[in-house]
């Protein structure tokens, strides 16, 4: 199907962006890679009156270390985070998370900040956003604000962006030494997952010290698992302690039912991919 007829805005800065954002109003929609906007356009599922592409603005795409964060701009293609030492070093959950998102084509096109302003719950990269405790840099037209990953999602495709807003960049606080593991289990390559784990694990002397854990699809949102998290820690980095404290893996959550999976089937996944995801990261 054709989509709709609509005007194509192509701004060389952030604020040329927000501008026409706020000209737009309710009608505009944001273009950051297109990997989801587009089939909802070619479905005639979202017929805005004007596109803003956000690929002509040079300061919204990079890799920085800030100190103590790692910086990166929401339009930083997967394909570039895959491959970033910085990324390797000290935030390499994002990086495993980012690898099995779809295709090459997909993670060629497709941005960091795109996907976590789209707020799929069965998107690959919120849980380790919320996970690895990210940080939000969000630009209107008053100026910018930054929201933490776990007041960020507010709902099923729902952020803290509001209106006549814009996602510049991503900060995420180092975990440098930290091991860490992406689980996913979906249904065929390339596709949504039905749920996956996100773990980061630090670990001294065989006991673990420190955890965190995400959940992919359990949810109207990406969920942190508090209790699995708590029960990790001051456990040693055996099968048996991390089986135990996997066991707290649906605590919270809301499990979906849908074509793909029922609800307590994805509760049985989230316990046995948290185990195997917790496992790996602990090495």
């Amino acid at each position: 199907m054709i989509p709709s007829k609509f005007d194509y805005v192509k701004p060389a800065s952030v604020a040329d962006a927000i501008t026409a954002l706020v000209e737009g109003g309710d009608d505009a929609k944001i273009l950051a890679g297109g990997q989801s906007l587009l089939p909802v356009l070619r479905l005639r599922l979202a017929a805005p009156s004007v596109i803003i592409d956000l690929g002509g603005i040079a300061e919204l795409r990079g890799i920085r270390d800030d100190g103590d964060r790692i910086v990166i701009g929401a339009m930083t293609p997967y394909h570039d985070i895959i491959r970033d030492d910085l990324v390797k070093e000290h935030v390499a959950l994002l990086g495993q998370a980012v690898a099995t998102v779809a295709d090459n084509q997909v993670r060629h096109r497709g941005t960091l900040g795109g996907s976590l302003a789209h707020a799929d719950p069965a998107g690959d990269l919120g849980a380790p956003a919320l996970a690895l405790e990210a940080e939000m840099v969000i630009a209107g037209a008053s100026g910018n604000r930054t929201v933490t990953a776990k007041d960020f999602f507010v709902d099923y495709f729902t952020t803290a962006i509001g209106e006549g807003e814009i996602l510049t960049e991503i900060r995420f606080p180092k975990y440098t030494g930290w091991g860490s593991h992406y689980e996913k289990f979906n249904r065929t390559a390339q596709a949504w997952s039905m749920c996956a784990v996100a773990a980061a694990i630090k670990v001294d002397g065989g006991t673990i010290s420190e955890a965190r854990v995400g959940l992919t699809n359990m949810g109207t949102t990406p969920i942190r698992a508090t209790g699995v998290e708590q029960a990790l820690v001051g456990q040693s980095a055996t099968a048996d302690a991390v089986r135990a404290a996997a066991e707290h893996a649906t605590e919270g959550t809301a499990a979906p039912s849908d074509a793909d999976a029922a609800a307590d089937y994805r509760e049985h996944l989230a316990k046995v991919l948290t185990g195997r995801a917790v496992l790996a990261a602990a090495g």
